[in-house]
Parts: structure tokens; sequence; C-alpha cells
């Protein structure tokens, strides 16, 4: 049989067997394959979610796709989250099969809430000495000084309490970053993974489970000559020369020590069956203690809560409204005013300062300004959009931020697609616009995505024509601080979910559209 060790010969004395090197690395993962043969639940998975490779924020099964920019809203009674995200570090020698292994831990978790975070991402930017030393292989990026640790922290730490973070996208081949990072939003677990994993103590801090994969030094020297060779355009003669002068001593003194420091060690890897079942076991237990918020049936509706006073114009706008005979055009009209009234209604709430301007006639006016730096308007597509024009109307210059939730249709939960938000919108008063609200789902999620932008939960008004009393309690209840207002609030929600009395669908009736069957409530005016 052919070993590892022959491979090496092979290619030390001869650099220019490429041909050699694959075909027999290629034998090898077959022998690897025999003795441990995959299990239908645990097949392999596209790499997608290490924030190193600028892919799409997803991960694809053969049976569905999993989104990982975005969560469910779970929340305790004090409407904050339940707990914090659940992180894993995984720790191992370069190539020891830790991708492999954080993409089997998801695949058996069967939580579409994950985030891969990759310790590749955080390499220190290279000085113009430094990348000539890169480019010779004759710079140690296995050591610790290679690593970013304080903005690897930072990020981590931020993730753990459920706030979005932006990532660096490092480029392997011309070592450097690239100019665009990456985002990403919190999740139920967070799995860490890199080669220094837990050569850092603050980083130590942050793992709630700590896997140590533990792989044959000669099968992990194969697999990175062929995945430096393959993906870093990189050549066999460099990557032994690195290996031996700066990876594996680097295991030794660095990595290798570290595994007294594991809670569960690895053998073989990803072909380690019985270890991953025990750790996907142990994150389900942890998961099973957090539970969706629910609406307080039969309480009295909460104090965040405005409802513009029923006028008869008020009252008369409605009737029109809500009456399924109305005709597209006069829908849209008396909406539109409804919009508007609701709007001036919600600037009411917003702090005011006393100030003093001096008048044409010269004499001082004592009147009042907006207590703060400014406002912002997001609206929860589609139907939320019908709002933003009157809002332009009333507020001069405002800026618009859009959010598109849409419906998992395995779990049955919202998921962020789309987010479009001005900068430094964590210093403004943000008017969250959404047509209907009956369960409040989508606001929920909606309102999260703001909290993961540093927007304060006291500066977010959601603004609403029609709100059901579950949503309204749903909202209240996870988010107390958030100033809740509307037109009208009705009382019950039937079984697919539309308000009763209600006002229909109204995206459908605004743009004179049918309703896919995936979109959320916020999208259609219909929340579920």
């Amino acid at each position: 049989d052919v070993t590892p060790v022959v491979i090496l010969n092979i290619l030390i004395s001869n650099c220019n067997l490429i041909t050699i090197f694959f075909s027999v690395t290629d034998s090898l993962d077959g022998l690897m394959r025999d003795r441990c043969p995959l299990t239908p639940s645990l097949s392999p998975r596209k790499r997608t979610t290490s924030q190193s490779k600028t892919e799409p924020p997803l991960l694809r099964t053969n049976k569905r796709t999993i989104y990982t920019a975005g969560r469910p809203p779970w929340y305790n009674v004090t409407g904050t989250t339940f707990k914090e995200a659940f992180v894993i570090g995984l720790c191992g020698g370069s190539a020891s099969g830790k991708t492999t292994v954080a993409n089997k831990i998801i695949e058996a978790l069967d939580v579409p809430w994950v985030v891969l975070l990759s310790m590749d991402s955080f390499y220190k930017v290279l000085s113009k000495e430094e990348q000539e030393l890169a480019a010779r292989n004759e710079y140690n990026f296995d050591h610790p000084d290679a690593f970013d640790f304080e903005l690897l922290v930072t990020v981590l730490r931020k993730l753990k309490k459920g706030k979005s973070i932006k990532v660096p996208v490092y480029d392997f081949t011309s070592h450097s970053r690239r100019k665009e990072w990456k985002t990403v939003y919190g999740a139920n677990v967070v799995i860490f993974e890199g080669i220094l994993a837990f050569a850092n103590k603050e980083l130590l801090k942050l793992l709630d489970m700590k896997v140590f994969v533990d792989t044959d030094s000669d099968i992990r020297l194969v697999r990175r000559l062929k995945r430096d060779i393959t993906n870093r355009g990189r050549d066999i003669a460099g990557v032994i020369k690195q290996y031996n002068k700066f990876v594996k001593p680097a295991f030794e003194q660095y990595i290798e020590p570290t595994v007294q420091v594991a809670d569960i060690v690895v053998p073989r890897g990803g072909e380690n069956f019985v270890a991953l079942d025990l750790i996907v076991q142990h994150v389900h237990s942890q998961l099973e203690k957090v539970s969706l918020a629910s609406a307080h049936q039969g309480q009295p509706l909460p104090k965040t809560l405005s409802v513009m006073e029923s006028t008869p114009q008020v009252r008369g706008m409605h009737t029109i409204i809500r009456n399924k005979e109305t005709s597209r055009d006069e829908f849209i009209f008396y909406s539109k005013r409804l919009m508007r009234l609701l709007i001036e209604h919600a600037l009411s709430f917003l702090p005011l300062k006393p100030v003093s301007v001096e008048t044409p006639q010269e004499t001082v006016y004592e009147g009042k300004r907006l207590s703060g730096k400014r406002i912002t308007g997001v609206s929860i597509l589609r139907a939320g959009e019908t709002m933003e024009q009157a809002l332009m109307a009333v507020c001069k210059d405002i800026r618009l931020g859009k959010i598109l939730i849409q419906t998992n249709h395995d779990t049955g939960e919202p998921e962020l697609h789309y987010l479009r938000l001005p900068k430094d919108i964590s210093e403004d008063y943000v008017i969250l616009m959404d047509s209907t609200v009956s369960t409040g789902a989508a606001a929920l999620m909606a309102v999260r995505v703001l909290l993961d932008h540093d927007v304060q939960e006291d500066k977010i008004f959601l603004l609403s024509l029609l709100m059901a009393e579950t949503g309204v309690h749903s909202v209240a209840y996870a988010f107390p601080n958030v100033r809740i207002i509307t037109t009208a609030v009705d009382k019950k929600v039937n079984d697919e979910f539309h308000i009763i009395p209600g006002i229909g669908n109204f995206g459908d009736r605004y743009f004179g559209t049918d309703a896919p069957s995936d979109w959320y409530e916020s999208d259609e005016g219909m929340d579920y």
C-alpha cells in the first residue's frame, strides 16, 4: 500500500511529479473512505460559510438551503435574547479537517441559524517587506503573531451577543486582505475554527465547547499539499519548505499543547462519527432550552402602544379601505391619507428641546426642536415601502433603509434576505414601517436587526396602519422600550394569520398583484 511517507519521498525527490502526487492522494482519500464510509446523515458539504471566501451566506444540502444571514427572534421573559449564542471552538493542526468537522456538525445539528467563522480571515495586514517574505515562503503564517487577535476577540464577542459583525476577507494568493468586508448576523450556534483557536486566553473565555481535531501528521501534510497547490496557487517545493520551516515547529510548540484545554478530542477528524454525535447531542440539549416568545392574550394593551384617536374622519377612511368592494384607486388614496396622519401622530412622540429663534419682527419666539441627531425611516418590504412617500412628505431630506424578510419553508421562521441601512444609523431615531402587523414575527426580526446595528431600543418607533392584539403583545413583550404606533387595533387573527375583521392583503390590494406563497406578511401586508 502507498503511504503518506512514500508520497513525501516522491515529492521531495522530484517536485515536478504533480500528476503522481494528485493520483496518489486521491487513492489515499479512497482508502480512508473505505475504512470509514460516510453515513447518509453526515454527507460531505461544500464549504460556503467561511468568511475567507466571498460566497453567499448560506449552506446548501440535498434537502434544503440554510441561510446564515439572519435568525429567528429568540427572547426570554425580560424581552432580551434568551441567552448568548452557543460557541463551539475547533482547534487542530493545519489541514487536520477542522472545516470538514464544522460542516458535518452543522449538517447533523439541522439548525438553520448557524455561523461558521474561520480564523483564516483574521491574518494581519502584511507590510511590504512581509509581503516579499510571504512570496518566497519565508513568512510564518502559523505563529500567533501572524493573527489579529484583538480584532478576532472583538468580532467573536459581538457575535456571541447576537450583534452583527463585519469580517475581513483574506486572499491567500496575494497574502492580503481584500477591500470588501462581509457582514454576518447573529445565530443560535457559532462555530469558530482555526489552528490557534485555543492559543489566546480571551478567546477561550468565549468558547462554550472546545473541540480538538487530532489527525495524523502525514495525512495533514498530504492534505496541505493538495490544498495549497490547487486552491492557493503554490508550488510543491514552496509548500514543503514552508511546512518544514514553519508549520511543523508551530504545531509542536503552539497548537499541540492546547489539546489539554479541549473538552473533546476528535481523532481522525470528520470520519469520527461517534465523537460528532456526542457534540451534536450536547448542542441540542442547550438549544432545547430556547423558546420563541409568545403573545400574552387577555392582558391589557401595553403602555408603549399609541392608537390614533378614532375621529369620524379616521373611522370613515377605515370604512373605505376595509371594504372589499373599494376600487384600487380609492384604496390607495385613502391609505395614503391615513399614512400621512399616522406619521404626523408618530412624530409627536419624538423628544424635543426648547429653542429660541428671532422672528422677522425682531422678537424672540420660544419654540421646540428635535432633541437628537436625525430621523431615519426603515420600511419592511414590500408593503411597508408604501409608507415611505408619506414620511418623505413630512420629514425633509430623511434617510431611508429597507429590510426584506421571507419565510423559511422548512422551519416556518422568518429569515432576513435583504438589508440596506444608512450609515451611522445607531445614532438616529428610527421609524420602522409596515402596513399591517398580526402575529408580529416579521416586526420582531426587523427590530432585532436594528438592535444588531446598535440602534437604541427606545429610539425605535414601529408604525403600522393596522395591528392585531397578538402582534402588539408580541412586540411589546420582546422589546418593552419600542414605541408602537397605529391607527387601529383589531382583536383576532384567524388560522391563516389574517387580521379579523382586518383589511385583507394590503400589498395585493395596493399594488394590484397576487401574493407569492413564500412572502412574509410584512412583504404583503399579511403577517404570519
